[in-house]
């Protein structure tokens, strides 16, 4: 999409719609929505007297000039109540807003940055959420169909700012770039989820990544299965020895010239890349491997980042892991009962087939220890048992750094990702004894999502790392279990690549 910022009165502008705003409440319209009023000859006010427009968030009406300004048409959204309004209200009222403008076939838009007035936010933070919410909002899977009956025949392809205050634009213009990379990020990470398992094997998940980061001015490796065996990850290997699609690992680095902190070791983000997961021989019932090609969610989120910190060249040293696999049954699969070595000489005893992300992430924990990093983050869908906690929209985060905690669930809530932090006392390390080994692979059914944690805890050196769980939001249905929001579409979502991003460009402060 084309993105540009422009100073001037919204209501001078030309396109096929321009947007502006409304809180609830309010009895008349002020600023920029006051002066398209105006320009309308008391229209917006008069849905207002009506009850037609209450500035509920989200809400939106369409008027149709005829010729009072130059656009074809003024598209009114509401922001909600002004004391509640912050950069969620925003994006969720910018995504409302361009659907809106997309159902009536605008292809040019333009709209005043909600918040940067009265809201009182940020103008450049305000910005960056107008446009990431308009362009997830925007996003669209290009499934292979014979027909796209379902598709709107238009598609808005350029968004404009528009601001009347000259010295803002610079602010505007920093912030509405800052959006298009992280939104154009979250799209590579949300079309990798959508793809079917065909398709996004772990060879084609490796040679994403290889491309995008020669387009990002990342460097990027990416080791196969006789490697991993020389880095002796055993339980990673274990995972692939039943799956003809070969494992990949993958290593990406972002290493600018200048780093705020040249004496530190690298910020390490991990992903769990599990392609497809039938959980083995501890087979999922049929319902439950339906959605399993997004069992990848993780390492598509931390390779978006890793293109939005690239774009963004961040004054920071920062190495993306993605150890990739499938997970399937064959005569050479893996079984419960087996016992394996982690690259750090922990020993693992299986205890099911089904739990084989914190395997892969196990002995990518190992290699971190490697880099002497600052700290670590890795993400992954791994348990059922932080869904039951948490539901869909928030995810669990355990950390053993309360710092470090601190900056996750900050840059989480706001970016409109929330994160809840959950324990990872040592004391659960009782579920996760094993008889045969050091430690074993599942803890039962209590605490699933704790357990988990403390088994990824067996594998981390003595620097500040969090693991979130992100189990169920990696997808989108808008079913009873997820909360609507204006900018997420049925599919893969993202989440939590922007958090992570949010996290790394405030790092240290």
């Amino acid at each position: 999409m084309n993105i540009k910022v422009e100073q001037g009165g919204i209501q001078a502008v030309t396109a096929d719609a321009i947007i502006v705003n409304l809180f609830k409440g309010i009895t008349e319209p002020a600023g920029a929505t006051g002066a398209v009023n105006k320009a309308l000859d008391g229209a917006i006010g008069e849905l207002m007297a009506g009850g037609d427009l209450q500035g509920k968030l989200g809400e939106t009406a369409v008027l149709y000039p005829r010729g009072a300004i130059s656009s074809r048409r003024v598209i009114v959204v509401g922001l909600g109540e002004a004391d509640k309004f912050d950069l969620e209200a925003v994006r969720e009222a910018s995504g409302a807003a361009i659907n809106q403008a997309q159902k009536v076939g605008a292809t040019s838009v333009a709209t005043i940055v909600h918040g940067g007035g009265v809201g009182g936010l940020d103008v450049t933070e305000a910005a960056q959420a107008v446009v990431v919410g308009s362009m997830l909002a925007l996003y669209k899977y290009d499934a292979p169909r014979s027909k796209k009956e379902d598709e709107p025949e238009t598609q808005v392809d350029s968004l404009t700012l528009v601001e009347f205050d000259p010295s803002r634009i610079d602010g505007l213009e920093t912030g509405a770039h800052t959006g298009q990379v992280i939104a154009e990020a979250v799209y590579m990470a949300r079309t990798l989820v959508n793809q079917p398992s065909n398709v996004a094997t772990p060879t084609a998940i490796a040679e994403t990544a290889l491309a995008m980061s020669a387009e990002a001015g990342l460097t990027c490796s990416v080791y196969d299965e006789e490697w991993m065996r020389q880095e002796q990850m055993e339980v990673l290997l274990a995972v692939t020895q039943g799956a003809s699609q070969p494992a990949q690992f993958i290593v990406m680095e972002h290493k600018p010239d200048q780093v705020a902190d040249s004496e530190a070791g690298p910020v390490v983000l991990v992903g769990k890349g599990v392609a497809f997961d039938t959980g083995g021989y501890s087979l999922k019932p049929q319902a439950g491997m339906l959605g399993m090609k997004g069992d990848m969610g993780g390492a598509a989120a931390v390779i978006g980042a890793m293109r939005a910190i690239g774009h963004l060249n961040l004054p920071l040293h920062v190495v993306c892991l993605v150890p990739t696999v499938e997970n399937v049954v064959s005569a050479t699969s893996y079984k419960p009962n087996d016992v394996f070595i982690a690259k750090n000489g922990v020993s693992v005893e299986i205890i099911s087939t089904d739990a084989e992300g914190r395997l892969i992430l196990a002995d990518a924990l190992c290699y971190a220890d490697t880099l002497n990093p600052a700290a670590v983050i890795d993400v992954a869908t791994l348990t059922g048992g932080k869904m039951v906690a948490l539901g869909n929209r928030t995810n669990a985060v355990f950390a053993n750094d309360d710092r470090l905690n601190e900056a996750l669930l900050a840059a989480g809530q706001k970016s409109g990702e929330p994160l809840w932090r959950l324990p990872i006392d040592p004391v659960y390390d009782r579920q996760i004894k094993s008889d045969v080994a050091d430690i074993k692979n599942s803890g039962g059914r209590y605490a699933s999502a704790v357990t988990a944690a403390r088994f990824l805890a067996h594998f981390i050196g003595d620097w500040p790392w969090a693991h979130i769980d992100i189990a169920g939001s990696e997808q989108y249905s808008n079913g009873s279990d997820d909360t609507p929001r204006s900018y997420l579409i049925k599919g893969g979502t993202g989440i939590p690549l922007r958090t992570l991003v949010e996290c790394l460009r405030n790092w240290g402060e």
